[in-house]
């Protein structure tokens, strides 16, 4: 995003914007929503965004590494094996 916010600002504000519309749910509350977003990442194989995800999780609600794997536990269920061997991988480089 360094280069976006760099030389299309305007680009970047409207991705800060919609990022903000998005995680003001009307209904579910955000740290259900950031959990829901761990789970697509991590059924997208998405490494980077897993440890994204992951970090914030921890950092802004303080998630604990059971409520992590419960969410990961439903990864397995819908996605396989691989994408969950991923997260939980990316989970315990994070904890340490």
């Amino acid at each position: 995003m360094g280069p976006i916010k760099r030389d299309f600002p305007d680009i970047y504000e409207a991705i800060v914007e919609l990022n903000d519309a998005v995680y003001t749910g009307k209904v579910i509350d955000y740290k259900t929503q950031k959990f829901i977003a761990l789970a697509i990442a991590a059924s997208n194989s998405d490494d980077r965004a897993v440890k994204k995800q992951i970090q914030s999780a921890i950092n802004e609600f303080n998630a604990t590494k059971d409520e992590i794997m419960d969410v990961l536990r439903i990864v397995l269920l819908t996605s396989g094996m691989p994408p969950f061997v991923k997260a939980v991988k990316i989970l315990y480089e994070v904890m340490e």
